[in-house]
């Protein structure tokens, strides 16, 4: 079991940025994030293959940046120019091979406890 702990939400205001992070115990295939905000579905965000392609939801194309440190067995999640409704629990997933389909959280075989993010209008 790979144990995965995510960490650097917080509060900010509108227009600010966050970075989130995101630790594995153990080497991985692709990580991604994804989030939930208050009264909906989790969503996807963000993926990155350990090849180092990646992929964006539409809501954050422009403004996210996800990467990832193979040796270290990290994925980040830089956000710029947050919105309101960015707010939302932000859950680092992982999986022990790749799929192929990415942006569903079936694909994922670790989770993480999640990180919080308020972005402040």
């Amino acid at each position: 079991q790979v144990q995965l702990v995510e960490s650097g939400g917080g509060l900010v205001q509108a227009g600010g940025s966050l970075r989130l992070s995101c630790a594995a115990s153990g080497r991985t295939s692709s990580m991604g994030w994804f989030r939930q905000a208050p009264g909906k579905e989790r969503e996807f965000v963000a993926a990155a293959r350990w090849s180092g392609s990646t992929y964006y939801a539409d809501s954050v194309k422009g403004r996210f940046t996800i990467s990832r440190d193979n040796a270290k067995n990290t994925v980040y999640l830089q956000m710029n120019s947050l919105k309101p409704e960015d707010t939302a629990v932000y859950y680092c997933a992982a999986d022990a091979y790749y799929r192929g389909n990415y942006d569903s959280d079936s694909a994922y075989d670790y989770w993480g406890q999640g990180t919080q993010v308020i972005v402040s209008s």
